[in-house]
């Protein structure tokens, strides 16, 4: 984990995330908790647990976004879970387990993106000289012609515990030699010298070149179902079913990329990086539980709920600190900070049950968005809504610009429409927005518009209406 200071944190959420300043510094107090507990000595670290954190606030003012951009500014393995797919065990639904599967899932990948960019100028080598080999290739030679003791090699093979995917296997194998099969004459090693010499100038990238690729896994329902229980079933099925190869022609720029990524498969150690995965998902590891308010039975105790009740008393052990299996490997649930948000409209915190209270030390309440926040919304953050469609935009060619009065008029828009309707928070301005340029966005690859502007004027032509309907509005915006 970067340690970035609990200022310097909240320094780097208020880039993405307006307002709420008080949900940034306490999830920056809890992350960076972490760091203080490592410079603790070692005996005292397995006594400090995380300070998990309850977020209680209306959809769209940030909930979910603070929890995911403070998982990527720290670099840490992260999951966002609804509560309400949870049922207890016993009911047909997800496991509440899966929750810690599902991120050790996202740690093993990574920790694998991260060991294949340091081998990747490495592996990148080997597969240029492969590729120069497939685009000048040696002289074929004359094939063996099978006899009757390649039968009798077959099964000696196999007493000798050579995999079956060997022995049966008569396509070319994706790490063979190009030249396995070939005469290198002084004819063919003058033209890949040429061909290399193309190739390192990225003179050849859209050349195709035909290659022999692994068929790529299928996961059925079972491999699913099965992995959820902690049980690896597709590494199981590797070791008794034979690697298909299949033939792709590709240019080489795809063909190069599709090379690197499974021969850096074959050269990391995955037991290796499983265990790092295991580690940094137990120190660094956070669960995002949403909808955590619709699991708080409340005044609604009907017998017909799937027993929220029950729920949350398959999510205390975990929140509490257990340990989970997965096709990984045992992980400790300890230390991973859970971040739990919900509403809490129609029932409160204290509706949950008392032990998973107590596990929630934490509760910041987050605030209704004003229409100031939501003009500093479209314009301040690096990816800012009208910074998105102007993006997106200048694909047809189109120079968009909204004036400073437009921003004004579309944040008082969806100010309005959120206190006369339903509250969704910042999520009505992406509503609003694709009304506003829903004939640009359409007519736009037609045509050449290039300058636009987006004045007050055109924002109540395209919504005003509508939004002055309050029947209409519901429906439309």
């Amino acid at each position: 984990m970067d340690t970035l200071t609990p200022k310097e944190i909240v320094a780097k959420l208020d880039d993405y995330i307006i307002g709420q300043t008080d949900a940034k510094k306490a999830v920056a107090i809890a992350l960076y908790n972490r760091y203080r507990r490592m410079q603790v000595p070692e005996k005292l670290q397995a006594e400090i647990t995380p300070k998990n954190l309850l977020m209680i606030g209306p959809t769209g003012v940030g909930k979910t976004e603070i929890a995911r951009r403070l998982a990527k500014i720290v670099n840490a393995p992260f999951v966002k879970v609804e509560a309400t797919k949870f049922t207890e065990v016993g009911y047909v639904g997800r496991d509440v387990e899966s929750m810690v599967r599902d991120l050790v899932s996202v740690a093993v990948s990574m920790v694998e993106k991260e060991r294949i960019d340091e081998i990747r100028p490495e592996v990148r080598r080997d597969v240029d000289k492969k590729l120069v080999k497939l685009l000048a290739p040696g002289v074929k030679k004359a094939q063996r012609q099978n006899n009757s003791n390649d039968i009798l090699n077959m099964f000696t093979n196999a007493q000798n515990g050579q995999s079956l995917g060997n022995i049966f296997s008569n396509a070319e194998t994706v790490d063979e030699d190009p030249d396995a099969n070939a005469e290198v004459t002084d004819e063919v090693r003058n033209r890949r010298l040429s061909v290399k010499e193309q190739l390192d100038n990225g003179l050849l990238e859209d050349e195709e070149v035909t290659i022999h690729v692994e068929e790529s896994k299928k996961v059925g329902a079972m491999g699913d179902q099965m992995g959820q229980m902690g049980i690896d079933m597709s590494g199981m099925m590797d070791s008794l079913v034979p690697k298909k190869t299949i033939t792709r022609t590709l240019p080489v720029k795809e063909a190069r990329e599709l090379l690197i990524q499974q021969e850096s498969q074959k050269r990391i150690d995955h037991d290796e990086i499983y265990q790092k995965a295991i580690e940094r998902t137990q120190n660094n590891g956070i669960i995002f539980i949403d909808e955590f308010d619709k699991i708080a039975a409340g005044d609604k105790r009907n017998s017909g709920e799937v027993s929220r009740e029950g729920v949350q008393r398959d999510i205390l052990p975990i929140v509490e600190g257990s340990q989970i299996a997965t096709k990984y490997g045992p992980v400790d649930t300890d230390h991973i900070l859970f971040i739990a948000s919900g509403a809490f409209a129609e029932s409160k915190p204290s509706d949950l049950i008392a032990e998973l209270q107590g596990r929630f030390p934490i509760r910041v309440e987050l605030n209704d968005l004003t229409e100031d926040d939501f003009i500093q919304i479209l314009t301040k953050p690096d990816n800012a809504l009208t910074k998105q469609y102007v993006a997106l935009t200048r694909a047809d060619g189109i120079h968009l610009t909204f004036t400073k009065e437009s921003v004004e008029e579309i944040a008082k828009i969806a100010f309005e429409l959120n206190n006369s309707n339903q509250n969704i928070g910042a999520r009505r301005l992406s509503t609003v927005l694709e009304k506003i340029l829903a004939d640009i966005l359409y007519e736009g690859p037609d045509m050449q518009m290039g300058d636009i502007t987006i004045t007050r004027e055109y924002v109540h032509e395209q919504v005003g209406k509508i939004a002055a309907d309050q029947d209409l509005s519901r429906y439309i915006l």
